[in-house]
């Protein structure tokens, strides 16, 4: 293992962690806590940049498929763009992308689906995204009404979905693929969804952006974010995925958990702490 990839094999599913570099989020983003406790614990999980937020994608192979989750940021707004790259490393290309599953439409999972010059970067790949996130893109009143960053946020998000209109598909609370289901975690945007993958040894869940800081917010659940669409709903999603992860001992994958990407998670005195699955 390296710092671009992590993987773990499920039993017939491979499932790697893929980076796509990082953003930096100010701690006066973050609500429920104060700037002098953020750096108290990010210094405690011996993180060498304090504000830095990392990105990961995730590529499922599975009876010669091959998927991603999430897209990274492809350098929009200068945050990531290494995906295509290491993809490269791993012996694919572009081309090779049968279908991307979004967690969600915010631009560091979707901007890697279009060239700096808008082009599609995936062009035989089927992409799927909730329905009641791609509703909520659409939905005029929800734009009106906005702040300037968000509408800037629908305008990409609405430009990469009609570039990849020829092959959108909507989902629900489903199984997308066999032995990889849809599950609805609202809060973070109206749609966020994670996967939850069903291999022949162990399962996966794929949770998108339950937690950015990692340390922090899962010795804090109840700290949320500015990107968040409904903070209060966002912490009590958050609340119920935690409990149950550690309920079932699930092995849970992160877009925002550092390199390593996949974790166990357990519960502490006061809140939750990650466990690096070696």
């Amino acid at each position: 293992m390296n710092n671009e990839f992590s993987n773990k094999e499920l039993g017939n599913i491979l499932v790697t962690a893929i980076s796509d570099g990082y953003l930096e989020v100010n701690f006066d983003l973050l609500a429920n806590i104060d700037f002098a406790e953020c750096e108290r614990i990010q210094r405690n999980a011996h993180q060498k940049k304090l504000n830095a937020v990392h990105i990961n994608t995730f590529l499922v192979q599975k009876q010669g498929m091959n998927i991603l989750i999430d897209a990274g940021a492809g350098g929009v707004k200068g945050w990531g763009g290494e995906l295509v790259n290491n993809l490269t490393k791993l012996g694919l290309k572009a081309t090779d992308i049968d279908a991307i599953l979004l967690t969600h439409a915010h631009p560091d999972h979707i901007g890697g689906l279009l060239t700096s010059k808008g082009e599609i970067v995936f062009p035989n790949a089927n992409l799927l995204i909730s329905e009641d996130e791609y509703n909520y893109l659409q939905d005029e009143k929800s734009f009106i009404a906005a702040s300037e960053r968000v509408k800037n946020n629908i305008i990409l998000a609405r430009n990469v979905c009609k570039q990849y209109q020829d092959n959108l598909s909507l989902i629900n609370k489903s199984e997308v693929f066999p032995n990889i289901f849809a599950i609805p975690l609202s809060g973070h945007t109206p749609g966020h969804t994670g996967y939850k993958i069903v291999g022949s040894k162990q399962s996966l869940l794929i949770w998108g952006d339950i937690v950015h800081f990692p340390y922090i917010q899962l010795l804090k659940p109840n700290v949320s974010i500015a990107f968040d669409y409904d903070p209060k709903l966002a912490t009590e999603t958050r609340s119920q995925v935690l409990k149950m992860v550690c309920r079932d001992n699930m092995l849970v994958g992160g877009m925002h958990f550092g390199p390593k990407g996949f974790s166990y998670i357990k519960k502490n005195r006061t809140g939750y702490e990650i466990v690096i699955d070696d």
